[in-house]
């Protein structure tokens, strides 16, 4: 399954509480893909469904996702996009 971690209004720069640096150690020790983006100015909202499609594309190219075996694409659709989104404090 290919999970991302979003940081969101990212455009908020100085109001920020959670470090894009610590972001991204939270998702690397976890295996997600980290991105931040900000609806507001449109930043980095096309590339993360982009990235996340870039991945599951990898991932069927390594044959972790069989697209072909019925019962593993029922439990795990390889074009589901399993987002996560981080909400900065403010």
């Amino acid at each position: 399954m290919v999970i991302m971690l979003i940081g969101n209004k990212s455009d908020l720069d100085s109001r920020r509480e959670v470090k894009r640096e610590e972001g991204e150690a939270f998702a690397r020790e976890h295996g997600l893909v980290f991105m931040e983006t900000s609806a507001k100015t449109a930043a980095n909202v096309e590339e993360a469904f982009i990235n996340t499609a870039r991945e599951i594309y990898e991932k069927i190219q390594e044959g972790v996702f069989d697209v072909h075996n019925e019962v593993r694409f029922i439990h795990f659709p390889y074009l589901m996009l399993s987002i996560i989104t981080c909400d900065v404090r403010y």
